[in-house]
């Protein structure tokens, strides 16, 4: 999809990276994070602070800081599982999409679960599904080829009794997300609707 010259916000900014990206190499208009926590926020802006087109705001994803109809692509990359009603979201996203922007999705969930989610995405009155696809293999792969490098990460700066959650979080193989992922207990899976 191209984002050249379009009203972007990404959703779940976290620490910014994924936005800056997108910011230098992709060149929308402007391009919007957002992020429940301030901190996140407070860090975002002071990490990539000087990015053109890109600014940083807190906000709730279940009830989002901005107008109606005001963006064309609508970004959000493993933040969902944590919102208290996904469906509010959806609607949320729906609602601030000009007609025909995209909302580009992605995220994980138990594999029992995954059509649930599905459901409450598709079922929003005003998308068109453009693609779906699961990608759970390739996310297995990934961490795979990334789990040296973080390993030695946080060898190097996490105290020794947080190593294990730090480990476990970063998905390390043989660590509890990493092994759900390879048995497909947990599936990951991206969706690209559009505003009818």
């Amino acid at each position: 999809m191209n984002l050249s010259g379009r009203d972007v916000v990404e959703v779940g900014s976290g620490r910014g990276g994924g936005a800056s990206y997108l910011a230098r190499t992709h060149h929308p208009l402007a391009l919007t994070g957002v992020d429940y926590s301030a901190a996140a926020v407070r860090l975002s802006r002071r990490m990539h602070e000087g990015v053109a087109n890109l600014e940083f705001v807190v906000g709730d994803a279940e009830n989002l800081p901005l107008p109606d109809a005001s963006c064309d692509v609508l970004i959000n990359v493993e933040s969902s599982h944590c919102y208290g009603d996904v469906g509010r979201f959806f609607r949320e996203a729906v609602r601030v999409l000009r007609p025909g922007g995209h909302f580009a999705y992605a995220d994980f969930r138990a594999a029992a679960e995954v059509e649930t989610l599905a459901a409450a995405l598709l079922t929003v009155p005003g998308w068109r599904l453009v693609e779906r696809a699961d990608i759970t293999d390739r996310v297995v792969a990934a961490l795979a080829s990334d789990d040296a490098r973080k390993r030695r990460l946080i060898e190097e700066t996490v105290s020794p009794r947080l190593r294990a959650l730090f480990g476990e979080f970063a998905g390390l193989s043989g660590g509890q997300i990493h092994t759900a992922f390879q048995n497909r207990e947990m599936v990951y899976h991206r969706f690209l609707v559009q505003k009818t």
